[in-house]
């Protein structure tokens, strides 16, 4: 399909589908000699899967590197955007029925107490919005990074050596089952170390060692220490979370 014929079929603009070729976020499986540019059916998918992410809040340069990642998974994207949308329409059915009411309460067919008046409003946080962040989110890899730059050359040099020391502790144990007293003493440590400079709850933990084997940048450095340690790793944080929720 050619831009026009995209935007048109989605709703937004050319102008949209330009700017997201431009930054690298969806570039179309091929240009004609005239220029043209020529969508594919892959494409559309992943257009559809910016638009989701767009839905959710997320910036269009962090839409980039979640769908660009080795890990990314679009059924699983898709199973939590359906869960935030049910909870949705969950709460808007909700509003909707006390605005039935409360136009009946005005015209004086119904009474209605102080409490039914707010019935449907919620301002706590979607619990599906924040599985979406805990899985793709960067808060605490961010706020873990703001905090490192903080410290001086010294404060550094020790944070690395501690960090060091840790990845080759769990080195010598990633033989062993992730479920032994070692490995999960060992992985304790691990997680109270990510969270002085962080703040890793135990999903975003048991996430970020998924990551270990899911992104091969991370396996390629971890295993560095030993091979395997990335998957041992993954397994004992996952059973550490488990353990601990």
């Amino acid at each position: 399909m050619k831009v026009k014929e995209v935007a048109d079929l989605v709703g937004i603009s050319v102008r949209t589908l330009h700017h997201y070729d431009e930054i690298g976020l969806l570039t179309p499986a091929e240009t004609t000699e005239s220029g043209y540019r020529i969508y594919s059916e892959n494409d559309l998918e992943t257009l559809q899967q910016i638009l989701f992410f767009k839905e959710l809040g997320f910036p269009l340069k962090k839409i980039k590197d979640i769908i660009s990642s080795p890990s990314f998974d679009r059924t699983e994207a898709l199973e939590i955007h359906r869960k935030m949308l049910l909870e949705k329409r969950s709460r808007l059915d909700n509003m909707i029925q006390t605005i039935d009411k409360t136009i009946q309460h005005m015209k004086g067919e119904i009474e209605m107490s102080n409490k039914e008046k707010f019935e449907g409003f919620d301002f706590s946080s979607n619990p599906y919005e924040q599985e979406a962040r805990e899985r793709w989110g960067d808060k605490a890899v961010d706020e873990s990074n703001a905090q490192i730059n903080k410290l001086s050359k010294e404060e550094k040099k020790a944070w690395e050596d501690e960090f060091n020391a840790i990845y080759k502790e769990l080195a010598m144990i990633r033989y062993e089952s992730p479920e032994s007293d070692a490995a999960q003493k060992g992985i304790k440590v691990w997680y109270h170390f990510l969270n002085k400079m962080g703040n890793y709850s135990l999903d975003a933990f048991k996430g970020l060692g998924q990551m270990y084997v899911d992104d091969e940048r991370f396996t390629k450095n971890i295993d560095q220490f030993g091979e395997g340690l990335a998957v041992f790793m993954r397994d004992a944080m996952a059973i550490y979370a488990d353990r601990n929720k």
